[in-house]
């Protein structure tokens, strides 16, 4: 009896489980909170280009650029300048031509909206964008989670940015090298005549991108310059028209990245002309583009963005320290450098961890989850997520191959490495009908399903080669599946007869940053008749991104454990010699009786302290923390023996000291004594500051 009153028990289990409805499980995505008072750039590690951002009370809103893709425009909320959330889209189609429908053998790759200026004033928020070929647009709401309006300015200025004054003046401030100011009208539509002046003459050091402020009496503009690499520079006056001084306030931050692959004449091709950069080169990475934010504490903070190669431009969030009236990126002792892993601002307000776009799609909902964008306007009747629920039909319309399709669904790609996976119906593709899975970028590259005389063949193409490899179909269901590797560049598509068992297809295909659409790459979904006819229809379903490496901590920190530090860059083993810290052969006799073991002290907010095994005394800084001034303290010496655990999402680390907010680091190959005097990683690790560790027994 027992027995059976076990097994009924599990039978009423099971009943009860088999009625709760299903629920997917929550998907690991990247967050830059840490969970441990910290957080870690980028903000997202996905492509948000041109941020602007701005405090109102309590609340915090960004929104950026966003081209081609519709919706646009996002409009983001935090509480802590961490965790985010997307409220809305303040463009749910801006349709101003035919090439914004990909019509007429017209497209707006690369044009769309830029660089737009978000601002709060008076109970109104406002976004001012120019948009290519069309000029500068208003956008407003009461309300930053909409409805927004929107109106057409008479005025054409580009990469603006809109102060309103304490006398009720409201400023522009725009352009490229030289700058100009002018005072816009109440209804900020037009220009007052005979307002605009040249404030910063060309060749004074300014860039572009300026963001303005007005802060204790004194004008403020942050503005960025691409060349010959990206930094920041801030412009002040004390009077709106200047005249105004130059400073470069970040400069050099590249969070250990290095530019890679670019194509600049995107013209010449396919094949592209792929321009590969030395191992070091930073180029257009170093952060730069954004402004600045006081926050409740009375503290700073800024935010810009990185060329972060084939993700795209990420958004990442820096201290600011003011020195001589001037807002540097960085923390004292490191200035126009920024932290990859720092504590969270101090608002006030504690958020819950969180992402602001959902990836994974069942397409069971009445909407699109808010990470989908089309590409240009998209043509509402082809698409449908009633006329099968549960799925994503793309019915399909002619193109001429996968740039000009329409109705092609798309959402940014997610760094460091994700896999993007998507089941296809195609019993209902006529011929000339193509539908599959894409990686969107000049040069292009997708696995999808073609159908031709009534026969399907299981395509893979590769704008790029030209290579094309077919694979007879006989199953109306394929599951595909693409790898983005956004830390080396490459994709691999695959594909499954099954949903189980992938098949890799085609070689992997390099992905380059590309000055055409001025993106990073994008997973597609499509469905097109390249017979210059309307066809049939694909459906789609189960969208799903696995984030294998979402983790900005690779490894846990290894605290209470007794570990070894390695450099990368001469491979030498860090050891207490004569009560200082030295680098040395593995093979060393300093080596011995435990001189390179470190034990690992948790001292809160992902910072350590490191108590040396052979004599129970604590790495130091001291002085100016050059050469032979890290030094074995018996004594615990508070900030100056502390470090921030920096982790480079390779399974490297670096150590920055709280001392001097700068990096402690070995002198590559010159057998002297460790310094602490480093300013950041290099993109080869081989600088001296990066170092791979190892527990010891």
């Amino acid at each position: 009896m027992e027995g059976q009153g076990f097994k009924l028990i599990l039978l009423r289990c099971f009943i009860l489980v088999m009625a709760l409805p299903f629920q997917a499980p929550a998907q690991s995505t990247w967050m830059a909170d840490n969970g441990n008072g910290t957080y870690s750039n980028p903000i997202f590690y996905e492509e948000f280009s041109d941020p602007d951002m701005i405090r109102v009370g309590d609340d915090y809103y960004l929104t950026g650029t966003t081209m081609h893709t519709m919706p646009g425009l996002p409009v983001l909320h935090s509480r802590d300048l961490v965790n985010w959330e997307l409220l809305t889209y303040a463009i749910p189609r801006l349709d101003l031509g035919p090439e914004m429908r990909l019509e007429d053998g017209q497209d707006m790759y690369g044009q769309g909206i830029w660089a737009p200026c978000l601002r709060y004033h008076n109970g109104i928020y406002y976004i001012i964008s120019n948009v290519n070929k069309h000029g500068t647009q208003l956008f407003t709401a009461t309300n930053p989670a909409g409805p927004w309006s929107h109106q057409q300015m008479r005025a054409h200025l580009h990469d603006v940015t809109v102060l309103f004054d304490d006398d009720d003046k409201i400023y522009a401030v725009w352009g490229y090298n030289e700058v100009k100011m002018a005072q816009l009208t109440p209804d900020l539509m037009d220009v007052i005549p005979g307002t605009e002046q040249v404030i910063i003459p060309a060749g004074s050091g300014a860039g572009e991108g300026s963001h303005i402020y007005k802060i204790a009496g004194k004008y403020y503009i942050t503005n960025t310059n691409y060349d010959p690499v990206c930094y920041q520079v801030c412009l002040r006056a004390d009077k709106p028209y200047g005249p105004y001084e130059v400073r470069v306030i970040s400069a050099e931050e590249n969070l250990g990245e290095a530019q890679r692959l670019r194509i600049f004449n995107t013209q010449a091709g396919p094949p592209f002309p792929i321009i590969r950069y030395p191992e070091n080169y930073v180029g257009c990475i170093p952060m730069h583009q954004g402004g600045i934010v006081q926050v409740q504490s009375g503290d700073w903070w800024g935010w810009s963005m990185l060329d972060y190669n084939s993700v795209g431009r990420v958004t990442a969030l820096s201290p600011v320290t003011w020195e001589d009236g001037w807002p540097y990126f960085g923390l004292p002792g490191n200035l126009t450098r920024t932290p990859r892993k720092w504590v969270k601002p101090n608002t006030g307000f504690t958020s819950p961890r969180q992402a602001p776009f959902e990836r994974n799609d069942d397409f069971d909902g009445p909407a699109l989850k808010n990470s989908w964008q089309w590409n240009h306007a998209p043509r509402d009747d082809k698409w449908s997520l009633s006329e099968r629920p549960g799925y994503l039909r793309l019915h399909t319309l002619p193109a001429e191959n996968f740039w000009h399709a329409r109705n092609s669904l798309t959402q940014r790609g997610i760094g460091p490495e994700s896999i993007a996976a998507i089941e296809v119906e195609t019993g209902h593709l006529q011929d000339g009908d193509v539908a599959g899975l894409a990686l969107l970028n000049l040069p292009y590259a997708w696995v999808g399903i073609t159908q031709s005389k009534g026969e399907k063949l299981l395509r893979f193409f590769d704008q790029q080669t030209g290579s094309q490899i077919n694979i007879p179909l006989k199953n109306g269901t394929v599951w595909l599946q693409v790898h983005a590797n956004f830390k080396h560049d490459w994709g691999q598509f695959s594909y499954s007869l099954d949903g189980n068992k992938f098949i890799e297809i085609g070689d992997r295909v390099e992905l380059p940053y590309q000055l055409k659409t001025f993106q990073g790459v994008r997973y597609a979904l499509f469905a097109f008749n390249e017979d210059g006819k309307e066809g049939g229809y694909a459906d789609f379903n189960q969208m799903s991104v696995e984030e294998p490496r979402h983790l900005p901590l690779t490894q846990p920190i290894p605290y209470d454990s007794v570990i070894s530090l390695t450099n990368l860059a001469d491979s030498t083993v860090l050891v207490n010699w004569r009560n200082h810290l030295r680098p040395v052969d593995p093979n060393s006799p300093f080596t011995r009786d435990h001189a390179s073991g470190f034990q690992v002290l948790d001292r809160g907010n992902g910072r350590i302290a490191l108590q040396s095994v052979s004599s129970g005394g604590y790495v130091t800084v001291k002085g100016q923390a050059g050469m032979a001034e890290v030094r074995i303290e018996q004594a615990d010496q508070g900030d100056a023996s502390t470090f921030q655990w920096v982790d480079l999402l390779d399974g490297t680390i670096v150590l920055m000291s709280l001392y001097n907010h700068c990096y402690l680091n070995v002198d590559p190959g010159a057998g002297s004594l460790c310094s602490a005097d480093a300013k950041g990683a290099q993109p080869d690790r081989k600088g001296g500051a990066c170092f791979s560790w190892k527990t010891m027994k």
